[in-house]
């Protein structure tokens, strides 16, 4: 009984130490990610935050894959944590959707419904009538929260199916009208808050 007992733990011994190295690079690279994502937008206040528990975190996978190293298998769970980890924050950050997002649309034409519909859906749009290299167009500017990006983009899709779009972040925007709803806005209003 007591051979197995000591097969059961060394197994767990070795194997639990290179899932807490995996675990533990997934949690740091994904916070690590975050924190350059917010600090791109202007949240520069929880960015500290974010880097301490990061390389807390990483000490402990670090630590853990120096203390047990087993040659190549540490190094191969090490570095597919890592690259976990930028997988799993780049999904957060898409989930989170933090931030907003400048809409710039162009139609060929002089539209007059695309930018209602817009404004009926509870949008800012700026309207320009001006000319291209084929003839009159039609540019319409909207600063929406990242997460309506999409709802944006079907609408235009739907009313103007040859506009061109572009989709840029905006790292701060000041006094217009926006749309002011969502996890996002709360989070950045708190962020806003403490700076």
């Amino acid at each position: 009984m007591e051979i197995i007992i000591h097969i059961i733990s060394t197994f767990f011994s070795h194997y639990g130490t290179l899932l807490l190295i995996f675990v533990a690079r997934i949690f740091d690279v994904s916070i690590g990610t975050m924190r350059i994502i917010l600090m791109a937008r202007g949240y520069r206040s929880i960015a500290p935050v974010l880097g301490f528990f990061e390389v807390l975190i990483w000490l402990v996978a670090i630590n853990s894959a120096l203390k047990h190293f087993d040659g190549v298998i540490s190094y191969v769970v090490y570095a597919a944590g890592f690259a976990t980890g930028n997988y799993v924050g780049m999904l957060l950050e898409e989930k989170i959707a933090i931030g907003y997002q400048s809409v710039r649309i162009i139609t060929s034409k002089v539209v007059s419904a695309l930018p209602l519909v817009l404004r009926q859906e509870g949008y800012g749009v700026t309207q320009i009538d001006g000319i291209g290299m084929k003839g009159p167009i039609t540019l319409l500017f909207t600063v929406v929260p990242k997460k309506d990006v999409k709802r944006v983009v079907e609408i235009v899709q739907l009313l103007e199916p040859n506009a061109f779009i572009t989709i840029e972040d905006v790292k701060q925007h000041l006094s217009g009208f926006s749309v002011h709803n969502g996890f996002a806005h709360k989070f950045a209003s708190l962020i806003a808050k403490k700076k």
